[in-house]
């Protein structure tokens, strides 16, 4: 054990590194699944004698994960290239024709990944960098619309923030963290943690939020160059709300970082007692999630909703959820009775309609009875992206590496509605009806 033992009163840990066909087999046929190499629980955990159902689910998460670390590195090369290349095409203008004219005249344009101008996959496929000038800072969605354009220029690289933040959105850039995380396939790592008095976490998300292999001690030692989200971005906050003490702060993400933006606020909760960590939750203003997936049991859910819905603070967490997004509804707690969506959800259909819920439709995206309705809003979804420019306005105009993507959402539904494209969109689209749903905020 390493120490997790004593700090979590119950966890199951998956160790895919371990595993072979073995351990594989032995996961299906046998009821005893600590003996396994590829699980670590303690014994007598609630999961020492999982039910055939949960022991399906373990075995599709330890598989899933065997297959990304085999494919880890040829899968982070071929994305490095596509990348570049998708860049390449559109520093020269953006198509064939454009780039033989440039080779031509000799003006090929090469990509820098060190520029403003060099973009993510995720910042190729909706190149928006603007923020809405019909949505003021007064507006009650002001924050959701900030939040998600926040959580889209995330995935850029540091000169590409600063630009953007400073001289687009004409506000102060304070700090860029590129966190440690070894764990390349959380999405699909079912570890869980059990916390006393709290519920059961996502194991996945913890580690990728800072977890560290004694728990989540108040304070750690962290290189500069090996920063954990957690303990970074907290210890900025108290220097950055210090020095100005009317200031509140709003935590945002998009799928991953929307699960650590709901985790942030509950792991503070852990360290309370501490008034600094107390008076970071109490200035707290909201937490914005987009395509987030489930993070944590029921207990869990209910211990984040007491900690962000209080008489003194009222509906601090917006959790946005688009369409058939694939991430939101997955795993199903159907089988596994483990993670659960909670707190109020922000569902914006395919006509970009926001109406609030306890739980969005199609809570399992694997269901048979919404397969006609996925694809369905996949061939809506992807006639809709050739015309909105000329419906919404310029601003909407998908480009050729979006419409790329729609096609592929015919195949696989629910894919292509995970990028912050439509997240964007139902934030200034769907003002009016967010409006009233955020209005008592």
């Amino acid at each position: 054990m390493d120490g997790r033992d004593e700090y979590f009163c119950d966890f199951m840990e998956l160790k895919p590194h371990k595993g072979g066909v073995r351990s594989l087999l032995h996961l299906l046929c046998s009821g005893d699944v600590a003996e396994n190499d590829v699980v670590e629980c303690p014994p007598g955990t609630t999961e020492d004698q999982p039910s055939k159902s949960n022991r399906w689910v373990i075995f599709v998460s330890v598989v899933a994960q065997m297959l990304l670390l085999w494919v880890k590195t040829p899968l982070a090369k071929l994305g490095e290239a596509v990348e570049y290349w998708m860049n390449f095409f559109t520093v020269n203008g953006g198509g064939v024709l454009k780039l033989i004219r440039n080779a031509m005249e000799g003006k090929v344009r090469i990509p820098d990944r060190e520029s403003p101008n060099y973009r993510s996959l995720i910042g190729l496929l909706d190149t928006r960098i603007e923020l809405d000038e019909k949505i003021k800072p007064e507006h009650s969605n002001y924050h959701a619309a900030l939040g998600i354009m926040a959580s889209k220029i995330a995935y850029e690289n540091e000169v590409v923030i600063k630009t953007v933040v400073e001289n687009h959105w004409q506000m102060k850039f304070l700090e860029f963290f590129n966190c440690y995380n070894d764990d390349w396939s959380t999405d699909v790592d079912l570890s869980w943690y059990e916390i006393p008095d709290v519920g059961r976490a996502h194991g996945g998300f913890m580690k990728a939020l800072g977890l560290q292999p004694t728990g989540w001690p108040a304070k750690i030692d962290a290189s500069k160059e090996r920063p954990f989200a957690y303990y970074a971005i907290r210890d900025a906050l108290k220097k950055v709300l210090a020095a100005n003490p009317r200031a509140k702060f709003v935590v945002t993400g998009h799928s991953l970082g929307g699960a650590l933006a709901v985790l942030f606020p509950a792991i503070l909760a852990l360290h309370g007692g501490q008034d600094e960590n107390d008076e970071l939750l109490a200035r707290l203003h909201g937490v914005y999630t987009y395509g987030q997936p489930r993070v944590g049991d029921q207990r869990f859910g209910e211990f984040v909703e007491r900690l962000l819905d209080t008489p003194g603070a009222r509906r601090r967490y917006f959790r946005f959820v688009y369409s058939n997004d694939v991430v939101p509804r997955v795993p199903y707690d159907g089988g596994a009775h483990l993670f659960k969506h909670f707190g109020q959800c922000v569902y914006v259909d395919s006509l970009y309609r926001a109406q609030g819920m306890k739980e969005e439709p199609n809570k399992n995206y694997f269901s048979p009875a919404f397969l006609v309705p996925k694809y369905a809003n996949a061939a809506w979804e992807l006639a809709r992206g050739l015309v909105i420019g000329q419906v919404a306005g310029a601003e909407y105009v998908e480009g050729w590496v979006m419409r790329i993507s729609r096609a592929l959402g015919l195949l696989i539904p629910g894919l292509p509605p995970h990028s912050p494209q439509d997240y964007v969109n139902a934030t200034r689209l769907a003002g009016a009806s967010l409006d009233l749903l955020l209005r008592d905020h």
